[in-house]
């Protein structure tokens, strides 16, 4: 006896003071996650609601807790010697510590001071501590202290948290039937949560409710008026889609501020309007069996809207961020983007045909060749024998760089069929690439961050434009947005349509285990993704089909109250570009780029005409053409005359060309003699 009195007596020594232990900042970081227009979108760590003073805790509030979890409460010294010699009878019978026999007052010690570990020392070390705050505290603040701090699951921390979680109303205002589902919930919190198990909850209240008559803290006809049946439960904020982006955003934190546990207020760049209409399009449109994702990115890179799977509850796997599969005809993006660097134009006609790559021999999906065909047609139509054609000419390599170049980071290959995309890329790093184009070039960095607060609104952080990065020159992107808007008008994308200019590319994969769709209109770029998580093939998928449908019907609503914005496809090149360089006039070769000089270093005069006379010219045979070809879709659309497909006239053999002619010794100025070596004009 003498050394429990010791013991106790330093523990209250040792105790903080009420003042203290009533602030709760021990229970853990708060932290606050809202939209772009301030809706709360998830809180995480505590919540822990108002503190409720002892006077304005409703007395069925207390009556409930007392009966369901200490019933001597008013009359024990912080330790129950009755409840202490059942729960060791247990423990003797049973082997194990599964028979409670704390007070409200050892509970409290526990939550603030111990683990749960279910040792002897640490049920000792609870009875000490119990005795401690007896002695230190009145019974009334202590019952105030647990009623405050106790956990009640779904996050609460004390009653007010939990009535407004569950009834969405103050403590203060808890009727008989609700304190009796609260006080139900420390037993159990997950077992008996009203948002999980609304019938667990109701028959625990039941429970609690008859324990209050058996001692006498109700009458049996109070106790008659409550139908537990009748207890209304708030239904939870649904956070389903809206928590694969959080899970995403907050881990960025990190490098954003300084660690610290105080509360905080983090702004997003979420739309809770097109996170919505992102849901809703990608559980209208995925296919049975099969996931779906979707991220649509402002101009300026803010995320307002992502969608990592079909259900957050049944799998918080983002397919958005952390999904890698292979995009088909979607990465033709950067197949086509080398295409206009190197000097091609929209314009340009290239032929489909048979192809042989390193012995690789792309077919189309048509199954057919429609010869010589434009640049803007090749892609509209998706032809993968013309990709084939540009890798085989400008480099898988370069095309590769080009991807790297635009913001994809998972690995990839350079074979041949990479041009039609059998590398595996991520559905945010593919929009973050479309983005640049419809960003006229300029990088496109993904954001979701705009500010951090403190819980008094102190500024911890502001999020800054990073600096753009020129990708491409502005007529590249220009011609890439030709043909990006000619895919969606007349090509595979048509069921993307949405009633306003719209600039897209779909994508699909071998036996149709992926399909895409990544477009762009009135500043808002969105990429749709589906498939299954186990690459297995769905009938009928496409990306003009399902991923296309989804991205219409999100940017319907995406863009409603977005101006319409005209893309800007023509774009003038610099003069250095468009005006012919010298070597048009002098021929190409090294003597025709460089001024004549003499041995001294001195211009030496260049003849206006060639002092040999024109170079003799071949007459060719005339060839009566056939009939005029028909133009195309796209040659409708754009204006342009079609291109001639007809097979073309067998040409003569071809006359060999003249002697090489000795270029004459021009005459210095100075009077010196310079002279020439022999070159073919």
């Amino acid at each position: 006896m003498i050394a429990l009195g010791v013991a106790v007596a330093v523990a209250y020594t040792q105790l903080p003071s009420y003042q203290s232990l009533s602030n709760r900042s021990d229970l853990g970081q708060n932290i606050r996650v809202r939209s772009a227009d301030g809706k709360l979108l998830v809180q995480l760590g505590p919540n822990l609601g108002q503190w409720i003073p002892y006077e304005r805790i409703p007395g069925t509030m207390r009556a409930a807790m007392i009966a369901v979890e200490d019933k001597r409460f008013r009359h024990h010294p912080g330790v129950d010697p009755i409840g202490m010699a059942r729960s060791l009878k247990v423990r003797a019978q049973t082997g194990r510590w599964s028979q409670g026999g704390s007070t409200i007052t050892q509970q409290l010690a526990r939550n603030i001071f111990l683990s749960n570990t279910r040792t002897f020392a640490r049920k000792l070390r609870e009875a000490v501590l119990a005795m401690a705050i007896e002695a230190k505290f009145s019974k009334n603040q202590i019952l105030e202290l647990y009623l405050n701090r106790v956990y009640f699951g779904g996050g609460a921390y004390g009653i007010d948290a939990a009535s407004r979680t569950f009834f969405g109303h103050s403590a203060s205002r808890l009727s008989l039937g609700e304190a009796t589902v609260i006080a139900g919930l420390v037993k159990a919190p997950s077992n008996y949560s009203p948002t999980a198990d609304v019938e667990a909850a109701r028959g625990r209240a039941g429970v609690v409710l008859q324990s209050m008559v058996d001692n006498g803290f109700v009458t049996a006809d109070a106790a008659a008026s409550v139908d537990p049946a009748q207890i209304v439960v708030q239904p939870s904020t649904k956070q389903n889609s809206v928590r694969y982006f959080t899970d995403w955003a907050l881990p960025q934190l990190d490098t954003l501020i300084d660690e610290t546990s105080e509360p905080i207020e983090v702004w997003t760049t979420l739309d809770t309007n097109m996170q919505a209409a992102g849901d809703r399009a990608i559980n209208a449109n995925t296919p049975n069996g099969a996931q779906g994702a979707l991220v649509a990115l402002d101009r300026d890179g803010a995320v307002r809207a992502m969608i990592g799977g079909r259900d957050y509850v049944s799998s918080i796997y983002n397919r958005a961020t952390q999904a890698q599969r292979q995009p088909g005809s979607a990465f033709k993006l950067f197949v086509y983007l080398a295409a206009l660097e190197s000097g091609m134009k929209p314009t340009t006609t290239v032929v489909d045909e048979p192809v042989d790559v390193e012995g690789w021999r792309p077919r189309n999906s048509t199954r057919s060749f429609l010869g010589p065909v434009s640049l803007r047609e090749a892609f509209a139509r998706s032809i993968n024998t013309v990709s084939a054609k540009i890798g085989a000419e400008l480099g898988f390599g370069t095309i590769a760089d080009m991807a790297r170049r635009f913001g994809i980071t998972s690995p990839i290959s350079t074979y041949p069929s990479m041009v039609l995309g059998t590398a595996d890329v991520r559905l945010i790093d593919m929009t973050r690439a479309y983005a640049a184009v419809s960003n006229r070039g300029i990088s496109v960095s993904p954001y979701a961050i705009t500010r951090v607060t403190s819980a008094d609104g102190r500024l911890l952080y502001r999020h800054s434009a990073t600096e753009d990065r020129v990708l491409v020159a502005p007529w590249v992107a220009a011609g890439m947005t030709d043909l990006l808007q000619t895919a969606v008008m007349s090509g595979t994308g048509r069921a993307a349509q949405i009633g306003r200019p719209v600039a897209g590319k779909t994508g699909t994969t071998q036996s149709n285990r992926d399909g895409w769709f990544i477009g762009f209109s009135s500043g808002i770029t969105t990429g749709v993704w589906m498939g299954r998580d186990d690459a297995k093939a769905i009938s009928g998928l496409q990306g003009g089909t399902a991923p296309a449908g989804a991205f219409r019907d999100f940017m319907v609503k995406a863009v409603a109250n977005r101006p319409v914005e005209q893309f800007q496809t023509e774009v003038p090149m610099p003069d250095w570009q468009l005006e012919p360089g010298e070597e048009s006039f002098l021929g190409n070769d090294q003597f025709a780029l460089d001024p004549l000089i003499d041995e001294n270093g001195n211009p030496i005069e260049t003849p206006t005409a060639d002092p040999l006379g024109p170079e003799p010219i071949t007459p060719q045979p005339v060839t009566q053409p056939g009939p005029a070809p028909e133009p195309t879709e796209v040659d409708r659309i754009f204006g342009q005359p079609p291109v001639d497909r007809r097979a073309p006239t067998p040409a003569p053999a071809p006359t060999p060309p003249p002697a090489p002619r000795e270029r004459p010794v021009l005459a210095p100025t100075d009077g010196t003699q310079r002279r020439a070596e022999p070159t073919q004009f």
